[in-house]
């Protein structure tokens, strides 16, 4: 579904860029597919033979040196990182010992490559992202580099909307820079339907990606200035990054870290945020509702992702099934049906959202057993 176009502008890389691939999630509203052990960022949900992590991966490619990409993930994590990028040396992922959430992970990152290179310009990017338009996603990011490497700025990339969407968060464009480059004015949690519908009819609103760029200085004085509890857990042990015993700090300390979001801790706060508005297919990738709609469909909108299946009477529901399983199925109308292992999931499509409290019951219930 992704393919690196080769461009121009694309062939010059500056080596003071670098890019964070954050892949430490458990992807729960996507389970039974996406489980503890495997989750949603190292699955092939396309029948590509790339999973969602080797996708980002690949979009990078001539934009930052593969050297200055740098995975920061759970620590259970790390071998399947070896297997799917063979090109990433040890020293280029960072092991969280506690989940924190994005500020304390992208601090940990800031200081880690500004102790490498202090000139170090970052872009931070989820690792299960869909990016349809690979070529103007690159010519996009570019952009950012280059907007962030002639001022002070926080920058965060704005999808133009195509529907009401209630499950993003909103990003509202104020006084125009340049180019696609505008200041922030207001960011919004996910809106109700009604507001996301004014929302899109203004045209003043964009969907937050969580995708940033700023150097490493920008960002280490943003935190400082507007979450000093999360960067001072960084800034007692700053002597030690870039050396061996960063990782024994790390251990040591990084559970000291308020569990905050980077929007809530900075990007809400912070007076130099600025948005370039974007539009390049994307999708977080979040749900099932959200895979269905970017799979092709049957006559009867119908899914099937790489499984065998009859569908009889059936129409506009999402069918995953792992291994050689067949499936019969009549009379199903907006359906999600995951088989996995040891666990079956059959929800309307239109409770998908409740999905991730279905995994906490079965925790409760069952423990980690299917999980």
């Amino acid at each position: 579904m992704e393919n690196c176009i080769s461009n121009d502008r694309l062939s010059i890389m500056n080596n003071n860029r670098y890019c964070v691939i954050m892949c430490g999630g458990v992807g729960s509203r996507f389970w039974p597919f996406s489980k503890a052990a495997k989750p949603k960022q190292f699955i092939d949900f396309f029948g590509t033979g790339r999973s969602l992590l080797q996708m980002a991966f690949d979009r990078l490619q001539g934009i930052v040196p593969v050297d200055n990409i740098i995975l920061i993930t759970n620590e259970s994590y790390e071998p399947l990182i070896k297997e799917q990028l063979p090109e990433i040396k040890s020293e280029q992922i960072l092991l969280e010992p506690a989940r924190r959430n994005t500020a304390p992970c992208i601090a940990w990152a800031a200081h880690h490559i500004k102790a490498i290179n202090p000139d170090a310009k970052m872009m931070v990017a989820p690792s299960d992202h869909l990016i349809i338009n690979v070529q103007q996603f690159q010519q996009s990011v570019i952009k950012a580099f280059e907007f962030i490497e002639s001022r002070d700025a926080l920058v965060t990339m704005g999808i133009k909307p195509s529907r009401p969407e209630t499950g993003y968060g909103y990003i509202q464009v104020g006084e125009h820079i340049e180019g696609d480059f505008s200041a922030v004015k207001t960011f919004t949690e996910k809106p109700d339907e009604d507001l996301a519908r004014v929302f899109l009819k203004s045209g003043e609103f964009f969907w937050n990606s969580g995708m940033f760029f700023w150097s490493a200085d920008s960002i280490l004085n943003a935190l400082n200035a507007c979450a000093p509890e999360v960067n001072a857990v960084f800034e007692r042990g700053i002597q030690y990054f870039g050396t061996p015993q960063e990782r024994e700090y790390i251990d040591s300390n990084f559970e000291a870290c308020p569990s905050i979001s980077i929007d809530f801790a900075v990007m809400e706060k912070a007076p130099n945020v600025y948005v370039e508005t974007v539009d390049f297919g994307w999708n977080d990738l979040g749900t099932w509702r959200s895979l269905y709609e970017y799979s092709p469909k049957n006559k009867d909108g119908n899914v099937t992702q790489n499984c065998k299946a009859l569908m009889f009477n059936s129409h506009n529901n999402i069918v995953a099934i792992k291994g050689d399983k067949l499936i019969v199925a009549s009379g199903l109308d907006g359906y999600i049906v995951a088989d996995v292992d040891d666990a079956l999931l059959i929800v309307p499509l239109e409770e998908e959202q409740r999905i991730k409290q279905y995994v906490n019951d079965v925790k409760s219930k069952f423990g980690d057993k299917y999980l």
